[in-house]
């Protein structure tokens, strides 16, 4: 299995609960800023939700429902994943993650 992957960021359409805007702070974001992916086990939705949030603390929008269990459950592990910021998309974003604390680095661009 592949240690650093590219993952999509959804849920950027809606806004944060204190009225930030997910998809402005997407906009401020350059290659490389640093990510954080927090754990939500009391999440309405999805028990195993991921929350994904700028250096700055505002958050962008969350793990793929198909990633977020597999991602989640190594966090809760305590394996050392970490996160860069990679391109917006046009309703969200993609991240750089790295499963087990390496050095992030993003690909080429296209």
């Amino acid at each position: 299995m592949p240690q650093l992957l590219s993952l999509a960021v959804v849920g950027a359409l809606y806004p944060n609960k204190d009225g930030s805007n997910r998809q402005f702070e997407i906009r401020m974001l350059n290659p490389g800023d640093v990510i954080s992916l927090i754990l939500e086990p009391g999440n309405k939705v999805d028990a195993s939700a991921v929350a994904v949030f700028s250096f700055r603390g505002f958050q962008i929008g969350y793990l793929s429902a198909e990633r977020c269990g597999w991602i989640g459950a190594k966090i809760q592990q305590g394996q050392d994943v970490r996160a860069i910021f990679q391109a917006p998309t046009n309703d969200g974003a993609i991240i750089r993650v790295h499963l087990d604390g390496g050095t992030l680095t993003l690909p080429p661009p296209p």
